[in-house]
């Protein structure tokens, strides 16, 4: 049997799932400048979210959008390569699916902002009045 159709199950599974998403995650932080920035953002922000004095529920909303842009910015990435793999030429189909990637992630940093607006800006403006 060929190496292609032996199917993993069990613990060999997910080793094969881990090393796989962390040849993906090196790829990212090596080559997507956009990814790292992120990234950034949120190695800034994360502990913030858990340093305000906000409800479990509220701290999950502020971390979960962080994380959320991240996940987008991923699969925006997967879908640039793959239409990159089919062909480099312009093409209004392309072009449109990478569009459509951007927004994905446009939106999931406008989502960033309202939680954090909405929860994190009381706590902070409240905080600075002290």
């Amino acid at each position: 049997m060929t190496k292609e159709l032996i199917k993993r199950t069990g613990l060999r599974r997910l080793l094969y799932t881990l090393v796989n998403s962390g040849r993906g995650l090196a790829f990212l932080l090596r080559h997507e400048e956009a990814f790292q920035l992120e990234v950034l953002c949120a190695i800034v922000l994360a502990p913030l979210a858990l340093w305000l004095p906000a409800t479990p529920v509220e701290t999950v909303l502020l971390l979960g959008s962080l994380m959320l842009v991240l996940i987008v910015e991923v699969l925006n990435t997967a879908v640039e390569a793959l239409t990159d793999r089919i062909g480099l030429e312009r093409h209004t189909l392309s072009g449109l699916a990478k569009d459509l990637g951007s927004l994905a992630v446009t939106l999931s940093l406008v989502w960033v902002l309202v939680v954090w607006g909405l929860i994190a800006w009381p706590y902070l403006t409240g905080l600075l009045v002290w």
